[in-house]
């Protein structure tokens, strides 16, 4: 049964263990084999229940492995449990708090425990930045992977939809949604990333998968900056704070001294407009996508059946909304399904504009390998006063196109961690991995939190 951890707990980031040992000592060179890994609560595995962080779903235990899980096995790692997540991978309420869940109470950020650790795989995130384990899996619709690697000073990597099953993943949208790696250098992701990465029969978005996939680590080249052209996407730069903005610009300054040739690029896609068009996809895909995944879990686990019954389990359970509501879920349920005209030409018109007329326009009109941007700016608090509130994000593009992104360790604004991003076009996994790697070794600006708690 999954292990509630007291809100009041420093880190919170684990809510159940597998009874696994975590190995000490694990190094890149032994590879796959005896990495200990925690999984986020939303991934099924055989030996523990799945929650999303939900009430509803505490007792969700089919007895399972995702493929995910079942790669990781089968390649040798350890999983030694789940992470704690933003509950319903922050798809419930317009208010949802990065990091709270009914089931896990909140996670924290270690560099700073009245700041968010960001969402929606906080736990995830937060284990890596405290040692408990090496490597963690989350996942992104938009910005779950990136966004708490980020603000808690680590690596993590948002794959290309397709190259990483989803099958028995609590889902949000089967057109964004992807499991992806977070870890403390970009040579663990790699080695994890090659693990995970297949088709899956049973999920078809990942045909081409097997025929895409490479060894990720051993195509990490720490000279790839060097003669490549990349677009500094200069029209996301302005959202965020200044101090983020200057870290930014002396990791522009260390990949010119790297080789590479940057390329200012302040013309980009109606960001609103790509926001608005996602969140008619998302809550449409989320309705039909829950109603299927909760029809496939054990009625007697999981009584509730339905994002309907969901909601009505939510208003009668005090412990599910007692510092947020249930906005979202309630206008996903009112959508029409996957046949409705407003959602057919908002997937359409978000596709074209994230990735024919925004990724992949960019990156062929000025002949480039890739795109960068900072990920976020620091953690900001709960508190609405505060000028931490409105940090910019660079996630929505490559998220809403499907297409890989990287966020790695690039500085502190005000103390805390940020990250610069790479990003590229679909299937340029190993490029982008490759110049985020280039750029951790010549940087070397990840930075352990000053203390972690003890496990």
């Amino acid at each position: 049964m999954a292990q509630s951890v007291e809100p009041a707990d420093p880190v919170n980031a684990v809510i159940a263990w597998s009874g696994a040992e975590v190995a000490t000592g694990w190094t890149p060179a032994e590879g796959i084999v005896g990495l200990p890994i925690l999984l986020k609560d939303n991934i099924e595995t055989r030996d523990m229940p799945t929650t999303a962080g939900s009430l509803a779903l505490v007792n969700n235990a089919p007895g399972r492995d995702a493929p995910v899980a079942a790669r990781l096995r089968a390649a040798g790692a350890v999983i030694v449990g789940k992470a704690n997540l933003s509950e319903w991978a922050n798809i419930r309420s317009t208010n949802s708090i990065s990091g709270w869940s009914a089931v896990g109470g909140q996670t924290l950020n270690l560099y700073d425990p009245l700041r968010t650790p960001c969402g929606s795989s906080s736990g995830s995130a937060a284990a890596v930045a405290a040692g408990i384990v090496p490597a963690a899996i989350g996942t992104e619709t938009n910005g779950s992977i990136v966004c708490p690697a980020s603000v808690n000073g680590v690596v993590g990597f948002k794959p290309t939809v397709g190259l990483v099953s989803r099958t028995h993943i609590v889902p949000i949208s089967h057109s964004q949604d992807t499991a992806g790696p977070i870890t403390r250098t970009v040579e663990d992701a790699a080695i994890v990333l090659t693990a995970i990465a297949g088709s899956d029969p049973m999920d078809a978005v990942t045909a081409e998968a097997d025929a895409r996939k490479v060894d990720y680590r051993a195509a990490l080249d720490a000279g790839s900056l060097s003669g490549a052209r990349i677009g500094v996407m200069r029209f996301l730069v302005g959202s965020f704070s200044a101090e983020t903005q200057a870290v930014f610009e002396a990791s522009l300054q260390a990949m010119r001294d790297a080789g590479a040739e940057l390329v200012e690029i302040t013309d980009g896609p109606d960001m609103r407009a790509v926001g608005a068009a996602q969140l008619t996809v998302l809550l449409t895909e989320l309705k039909v996508g829950l109603n299927a995944y909760l029809a496939s879990t054990d009625p007697e686990q999981v009584p509730t059946r339905t994002l309907a019954e969901i909601i009505a389990f939510n208003a009668a359970e005090p412990r599910e909304t007692v510092l947020f509501g249930q906005e979202l879920f309630l206008q996903a349920e009112a959508t029409g399904g996957l046949d409705d005209a407003a959602y057919v030409a908002a997937r359409q018109s978000s596709l074209r504009m994230s990735g024919v007329e925004g990724i992949d326009r960019m990156i062929a009109d000025h002949r480039l390998v890739a795109l960068v941007a900072p990920t976020t700016s620091r953690a900001w608090t709960s508190d609405p006063a505060d000028d931490d509130r409105g940090q910019g994000s660079s996630s929505t593009l490559a998220a809403v196109a499907g297409y890989p992104h990287l966020t790695v360790p690039m500085g502190a604004d005000r103390g805390m961690p940020v990250g610069i991003s790479f990003m590229a076009g679909a299937w340029d996994d190993a490029t982008v991995l490759s110049l985020g790697y280039a750029f951790e070794q010549k940087a070397m600006a990840r930075r352990a939190p000053s203390s972690a708690p003890a496990f």
